[in-house]
């Protein structure tokens, strides 16, 4: 008989841990979902984010892999929740979703960022001590690239010059193709997609260590912008009526424009914006300056360092740029969890 109270007891205090464990499981919220962006800026101020949402404000938050437009649509669906380096107004997928009031750009991150199509400057004007010749003295425009398709020449096609792209994608994988046929330069050029972002830089890299010719995309920030002389191809002034067509992949005929002027914003869905207002007011007060988160980028691709401790060192260094952002009490916490 003194089993039974025993067995008794037992029970009730399985019972009794196991509501202390469902409750501890509501009562910790569900992770706040980030793109897990591919490039090295888009990364590494995902990172930034992260530590600021978890130490300063003790939210769990995880990544997401995709492409640039599948992780606009996941944004639209709630699936994410922060797109940290968000290019907005440059994807179909993005406007369609920021007029339904499914998205939303938060503050203007970088200011000074741009994109375009590039050359290193020894391809026009030479480099005495590396003992390089002018290749295309004339070259300042995308107009006048008809003239050196050969100067770029392809290794692997025969006749036509290599023009290197954004990897498949990425929005401007498409707007660069279209570029390709405006300018009347897919006859001559090769488009050549790289499989990945570090594969771009790396066969950039490559061509100028060895004092080769090479035409590519390419966007700032980067590490690379402040690494290399490079030039600028002049395009056509901005147009809006041409840069519909640039990002329509099915437009069979797209016309010139410089792109879209940038804009890096924080991408939020809906849901994210009406429930964590705390944090909508950290994202509108974002400002990474260009020229020290440039030299963040470079220190962390030149030393391999992942995204997670190059936004540790970014936060130790630079306190005064990010606790702008923030409450003091939030700041203090995040300090303290460095």
């Amino acid at each position: 008989m003194k089993k039974v109270p025993t067995l008794l007891a037992s029970l009730l205090l399985a019972i009794g841990l196991a509501s202390t464990d469902s409750a501890a499981s509501a009562e910790q919220p569900a992770p706040i979902h980030f793109g897990a962006i591919g490039w090295e800026s888009g990364a590494l101020t995902t990172e930034i984010l992260r530590l600021i949402v978890e130490r300063g404000y003790g939210y769990p938050t995880d990544t997401l892999p995709g492409s640039t437009v599948s992780m606009e649509v996941a944004l639209a669906r709630n699936d994410l929740q922060v797109i940290a380096e968000e290019w907005a107004g440059r994807s179909p997928a993005w406007v369609k979703a920021e007029q339904a009031g499914q998205v939303f750009a938060l503050g203007d991150t970088v200011k000074n960022a741009e994109e375009g199509w590039w050359v290193p400057a020894y391809v026009i004007k030479g480099d005495p001590a590396r003992n390089l010749e002018p290749l295309a003295p004339d070259l300042h425009s995308v107009d006048d690239l008809k003239h050196y398709a050969q100067v770029f020449k392809d290794p692997e096609v025969p006749g036509k010059g290599r023009f290197l792209n954004s990897p498949s994608g990425w929005t401007s994988e498409t707007v660069n193709s279209q570029k390709l046929k405006a300018y009347g330069l897919d006859g001559l050029y090769n488009n050549f997609r790289s499989g990945s972002g570090a594969a771009l830089d790396a066969e950039i890299g490559s061509a100028i260590r060895r004092g080769q010719p090479v035409l590519f995309y390419y966007w700032s920030p980067t590490p690379l912008m402040g690494r290399y002389d490079l030039v600028r191809l002049e395009e056509p002034p901005f147009d809006a009526t041409a840069w519909a067509t640039l990002t329509d992949a099915a437009n069979p005929s797209p016309k010139g424009s410089r792109s879209l002027p940038a804009k890096l914003s924080i991408g939020v869905s809906k849901a994210f914006r009406d429930t964590h207002p705390e944090l909508v007011a950290v994202f509108e007060k974002v400002d990474l300056p260009i020229a020290t988160l440039n030299k963040a980028l470079a220190r962390m691709s030149e030393t391999r360092q992942p995204p997670r401790e190059a936004a540790l060192a970014f936060l130790r260094d630079n306190p005064t740029v990010w606790k702008a952002w923030l409450p003091a009490e939030n700041a203090a916490k995040v300090e303290a969890g460095l």
